[in-house]
C-alpha cells in the first residue's frame, strides 16, 4: 500500500467518496456490459442465417477447417455502427 500512499484521501465533503462512486458505476456498467455479450453469445446460434451469408468463407478438407464469417461480420459490424451512432445523438 505504500505506492498508493495520497491515492484516496478523506475529506470533509464526501470528496474521497464521489471517485469511489464514479469508479463503482463504470464496474457495474462493464458488468451488464459482459454479461448482456454473454447472452448475445448464447442466442446467436440460434438465429438461422447469422453464419450462412453468401461471402462467409468455408473450407473443409480432411484435417483441416477453416471459417471466416466476412459477410456476417460487415454486416454486424453496419448493424452496430447504425445503433451507436443513434445512441450518441442523444
Amino acid at each position: 500500500m505504500a505506492g498508493l500512499t495520497g491515492a484516496l484521501t478523506i475529506t470533509g465533503d464526501r470528496g474521497a467518496v464521489r471517485g469511489m462512486d464514479s469508479l463503482a458505476r463504470m464496474l457495474i456498467l462493464f458488468g451488464l456490459v459482459v454479461a448482456a455479450i454473454g447472452g448475445l453469445l448464447l442466442f446467436i446460434g440460434k438465429i438461422p442465417f447469422i453464419g450462412k451469408l453468401p461471402g462467409d468463407i468455408y473450407i473443409q478438407r480432411k484435417n483441416f477447417s477453416f471459417y471466416f464469417p466476412l459477410t456476417t461480420s460487415i454486416l454486424l459490424s453496419i448493424l452496430l455502427t447504425i445503433l451507436l451512432s443513434l445512441f450518441r445523438r442523444r
